[in-house]
């Protein structure tokens, strides 16, 4: 069993499990509470995959054992090696997916860990705009907009964290062509998408809000 089948988002919900029950075994000692704890964080893993092998689902369910935070960390580094990469992408590839920009500002792709990316994204600071690619049925989709920094706390969209918040504004295409008729969709997201990516644990909030510009 060595195919890749771990996505991003699905083992940030496997890190948050082991965090919750390594807490839970130092502040409980009823065992018949940690039996339930252990149980339920084992389903919860599984059930972040749609389907999985009998030895993928024994590996996965092997965080309902562990004692030590040095266990539940080896059982981490462990399944690392199965975790399914942000499928390959070339400069090419994304100056084709935003044509308007001639000079377009891309980040280092070589100094990325594309192991821990559920969606690709950077910042221009000397423009304030975001851009985002997410790869969603075998094809990349690109969008930007004008990114505003909040200075205030709030749950991002896309992960879900309690943290400081940019004001993401993407305009979409009117129904009438017309320079002054457009539409524009807006929503809370964090400033820092790196750690947006650390944590985020559920690509449905993420992937409407992308399809809603691309509709």
């Amino acid at each position: 069993m060595s195919t890749p089948f771990i996505r991003n988002h699905q083992y940030n919900i496997i890190k948050k499990q082991t965090d919750f029950l390594l807490k839970t075994l130092r502040t409980v000692a009823d065992r018949r509470v940690l039996e339930t704890v252990r149980y339920r964080a084992a389903v919860n893993v599984t059930e972040a995959f749609s389907s999985l092998t009998g030895d993928q689902q024994r590996m996965l369910e092997q965080i309902s054992i562990f004692e030590t935070a040095f266990d539940f960390q080896k059982y981490l580094s462990e399944i690392e090696a199965y975790l399914e990469p942000y499928p390959p992408i070339t400069l090419k590839q994304i100056q084709k997916l935003f044509p308007k920009h001639k000079k377009l500002k891309v980040p280092d792709l070589q100094s990325i860990d594309f192991r821990f990316v559920t969606y690709l994204s950077w910042v221009d600071v000397a423009t304030n705009r975001l851009f985002i690619i997410y790869p969603f049925e075998g094809r990349f989709i690109g969008i930007e907009g004008r990114i505003t920094p909040t200075n205030k706390k709030g749950y991002c969209l896309f992960c879900n964290r309690h943290q400081e918040l940019a004001f993401f504004s993407v305009k979409t295409k009117p129904a009438i062509a017309s320079p002054d008729n457009y539409a524009s969709i807006g929503q809370y997201v964090c400033m820092d998408n790196h750690a947006c990516n650390q944590v985020i644990t559920d690509t449905g909030p993420l992937e409407k809000f992308i399809l809603s510009i691309r509709k």
